[in-house]
């Protein structure tokens, strides 16, 4: 069985095998680039749903593909997974329980239960995680976020975050993904408001929701502490409309969310760092699944609203 905790030992030992759930363009474009290319892991393999494509993602990146998820737990420290979040949850489980070290994607799920599942299972495991939020690890904006949420006095923020994913002219090679088509914006995008809000103002207290057009929806927060926020969320913007922003007012004054401009793999290679430490440490990265659980509750809540 895998180690609960392979970077823990002062003596030298081998390094961490990290091992791949998921074949899609998500884990093409990233996941498995940015793992083979860390120098901090070991990819010991990839499983997917499709075992031609598991083979051949593997063989892309000198790794190789493994016929179960149960095999490649087995044979690893730790497992990324770049899945359906109804899939990635209860693998995440058995991942824990397996003891494997755990870096998940955002969302942890779309369920209240099957994301605590996942909580749960790794505390009890004693395993680390970290939830990939793509804007917590992006060098310029993961430095904003700390910047302000240590500064505090925040009165109130607005988020947008409107993306042509689904627009009628699209290209994005996640215009196939049935789950994005099935929850919308409000669970592929709202994760990432939601990542940088809750540290800056505290957490949500009350959230409502109402639909706009197609897939947009329209946040209102109001959090811990009495602060108040609002976002607009979109997956079916027209391509000139595509944007995000995040402007927060307070005490300090009003500043926004620069824009980053160096792509997801260096922010995931810090994730890849950021699980490494939790794991040698053993102290709770701030975006770990007990985080990404609660982000799945107020997501619930929101859609709740919704209905």
């Amino acid at each position: 069985m895998a180690s609960t905790s392979p970077v823990a030992s002062t003596s030298p030992v081998a390094t961490p095998r990290i091992g791949l759930l998921g074949t899609g363009p998500w884990a093409q474009s990233v996941h498995a680039p940015a793992l083979a290319a860390h120098p901090g892991v070991d990819l010991a393999g990839i499983w997917g749903r499709s075992q031609a494509a598991a083979a051949g993602l593997a063989h892309t990146h000198g790794t190789r593909p493994y016929a179960t998820p149960d095999e490649l737990f087995a044979a690893c420290d730790a497992i990324a997974i770049a899945l359906p979040p109804s899939v990635q949850a209860p693998l995440a489980v058995r991942a824990a329980e397996a003891g494997c070290h755990l870096l998940l994607d955002k969302p942890v799920a779309t369920t209240v239960a099957e994301a605590r599942a996942v909580a749960d299972a790794a505390d009890r495991a004693g395993t680390a995680t970290v939830v990939f939020f793509t804007l917590r690890f992006g060098q310029r904006e993961g430095e904003w976020i700390a910047e302000q949420a240590a500064a505090g006095g925040w009165f109130t923020a607005h988020a947008d975050w409107l993306s042509s994913v689904f627009a009628a002219d699209s290209e994005s090679p996640y215009l196939d993904s049935p789950w994005r088509r099935e929850k919308g914006a409000l669970w592929d995008i709202g994760p990432h408001v939601l990542s940088v809000l809750l540290p800056l103002l505290g957490d949500a207290e009350s959230v409502t929701a109402t639909r706009g057009p197609a897939d947009t929806v329209l946040l209102t927060l109001r959090h811990r502490g009495g602060a108040a926020s609002s976002a607009a969320v979109s997956l079916t913007a027209p391509a000139p409309a595509a944007s995000y922003d995040v402007t927060v007012h307070g005490a300090a004054g009003t500043t926004s969310l620069p824009n980053g401009q160096e792509g997801p793999r260096p922010a995931y290679h810090r994730a890849v760092d950021a699980l490494l430490t939790a794991a040698r440490t053993g102290r709770p990265h701030p975006c770990d699944a007990r985080f990404g659980a609660r982000v799945t509750e107020i997501l619930a809540a929101a859609e709740k609203s919704l209905k």
